[in-house]
């Protein structure tokens, strides 16, 4: 059990993927070195900060209205899927993220806070917006 601990430890912690945990107020207690890589953020210059450190600006009020709800209720409709939302590095570049949340709860079943795991999709996103901006001059041309 020891050495599956030790393994489940090495995996989170030098994962390619960002896995932060934020406690129930959305403070910053996990940053691996995923996280470290994608967004410019040391785990010492994160950890103890608020998820504030790489939501853009414009989100954040529906970011924790959200947050405080789940907090409060223990519930989300994201328990499966991915999301997808902007992020800022901390060279103020923006990075597009797709994320999975991980609800913590205690033995009695109290929300501790949240862990998620996120991946950059930076490159898809731009391809994906090229693509649709391409398709739309080529419908709008067929209509002319």
């Amino acid at each position: 059990m020891e050495t599956l601990l030790k393994l489940l430890e090495q995996t989170v912690a030098q994962s390619a993927d960002a896995i932060l945990i934020a406690d129930g107020e959305g403070i910053i207690r996990y940053w691996n070195t995923g996280a470290e890589k994608m967004l410019g953020y040391s785990a010492s210059d994160a950890v103890g900060q608020s998820l504030d450190l790489f939501i853009p600006e414009k989100l954040r009020g529906r970011h924790w209205e959200g947050y405080h709800r789940v907090m409060a209720s223990g519930e989300t409709k994201y328990k499966t899927g991915l999301l997808t939302s902007p992020g800022i590095r901390k060279d103020g570049s923006q990075v597009s993220l797709e994320f999975s949340m991980v609800l913590l709860k205690d033995e009695q079943g109290v929300m501790l806070g949240c862990a998620s795991i996120m991946r950059d999709v930076t490159e898809r996103w731009l391809k994906e917006k090229e693509l649709k901006q391409r398709l739309a001059k080529c419908e709008a041309a067929s209509h002319e």
